[in-house]
């Protein structure tokens, strides 16, 4: 299974009011990278590389069509699952799928999934980003 992190700036980026992660707030995305993050050095989706578009990946990722409920004082943010199939060639290598918002000015990055080893997803296969009953939550 793979592994979330945070970029450190979301923290901040909250307090600061940068994100609105209810449904009819701002749009969160998805994208594919091959490059390690760096919790620390990252700040927006400019700082790190991004795979190239084709084959069914589309460049810039793609909406999680996120949500969010409280609950006692702990926000719980959700999304539905992305699936990329690859079509007319292979999709990657990758191995982090990394969530920004895509509404401020700078695309400022919110965290990602490690999937542990390069992945390639090969003509006709799929990809998914599951996101189980809930994304992340904060409290």
């Amino acid at each position: 299974m793979a592994t979330w992190n945070k970029f450190n700036q979301f923290a901040e980026d909250l307090c600061k009011g940068v994100h609105q992660l209810h449904a009819a707030g701002h749009t969160l995305k998805i994208y594919l990278s091959n490059t390690a993050p760096d919790a620390t050095a990252d700040l927006v989706k400019a700082d790190l590389a991004e795979i190239a578009g084709g084959n069914g990946y589309t460049a810039t990722g793609a909406d999680t069509q996120n949500d969010m409920t409280e609950t006692a004082g702990t926000a719980t943010v959700t999304a539905v699952d992305i699936v990329w199939t690859a079509a007319g060639g292979s999709i990657g290598p990758f191995r982090y799928a990394v969530a920004y918002n895509d509404t401020p000015a700078g695309d400022p990055l919110i965290g990602w999934y490690d999937y542990g080893s390069s992945i390639t997803v090969l003509d006709t296969e799929t990809f998914t980003v599951d996101f189980g009953a809930s994304w992340f939550t904060v409290a």
